[in-house]
């Protein structure tokens, strides 16, 4: 691997190994005066221990960034291949033009009125994020998958008898990994942006939760007094991001040799 492999690799294994770690190495949990020098990197506004919140913050941080675009990839690239693969224009109308309506919606929007009727809910949000991002995600595999759905190979796969989802799976479906493996970098940075914004902005989590984006927004006041409460969770989130793009940008152009373009 190179050494911007290793660097990639490196940034996201920290905020990873943190959020999947953490919470199962021993932590202090007592209480302490607010914006202390108390402890390896101080104690937040609430007198709470940020190495401790450190170690328990990055599961929702990450994990409903993540899971989000997971399901949003498991729902839009279901409904993409059908639509991409489909001889009926009526499905294939019927499957996309729905999706349309969601484009347009302000993702913050969304999330607000999700918010509304499952406050603090960490599921909820994951959901509501995914839904964001099926539209984009439907497109995107349908746009890549027409070529190999209505090629040659496809129609020899059918005289043979094989089943939809061994075409769809086995052949279709890899020839829009490229395309997938360039959206995914961008894809959960922006996942990863939204739900700590909506963190940021106290639509999501609750106002003492550990995440990692709630501590950032709960102590950006204190900054001047104790920056680790602020730097250390916003550094995780950056490391994290910057990461997973570098690793993704690696992964196209390694396709990109494979394919010989």
């Amino acid at each position: 691997m190179s050494r911007r492999g290793w660097i990639a690799g490196g940034l996201v294994a920290v905020p990873v190994g943190i959020a999947i770690l953490g919470p199962l190495v021993p932590h202090s949990t007592r209480q302490g005066l607010p914006y202390s020098s108390e402890g390896l990197l101080g104690t937040d506004g609430l007198g709470r221990d940020v190495f401790a919140l450190l170690l328990v913050g990055g599961r929702t941080a990450l994990g409903m960034a993540v899971g989000a675009v997971v399901l949003a990839y498991v729902v839009g690239g279901v409904i993409g291949l059908v639509a991409a693969s489909t001889r009926h224009r009526w499905l294939d109308e019927g499957l996309m033009r729905p999706l349309d309506v969601l484009l347009p919606l302000p993702s913050l929007l969304v999330i607000s009125v999700v918010a509304v009727g499952w406050r603090a809910s960490a599921v909820a949000i994951m959901v509501a994020v995914a839904m964001i991002n099926v539209p984009t995600v439907t497109r995107l595999v349908r746009a890549a998958a027409l070529d190999a759905a209505s090629g040659s190979v496809v129609e020899a796969l059918r005289m043979q008898r094989e089943s939809w989802f061994a075409i769809q799976i086995g052949y279709v479906g890899r020839s829009v990994l490229g395309p997938v493996a360039a959206d995914l970098g961008t894809r959960i940075t922006l996942a990863v942006f939204l739900v700590a914004s909506v963190n940021f902005l106290g639509l999501g989590l609750s106002p003492t939760a550990p995440d990692w984006a709630v501590s950032v927004s709960r102590n950006r006041e204190g900054l001047l007094l104790q920056p680790w409460s602020v730097l250390a969770p916003a550094l995780l989130l950056v490391s994290f991001t910057l990461g997973f793009n570098l690793l993704a940008d690696r992964l196209v152009h390694r396709s990109r040799r494979r394919a010989g373009v």
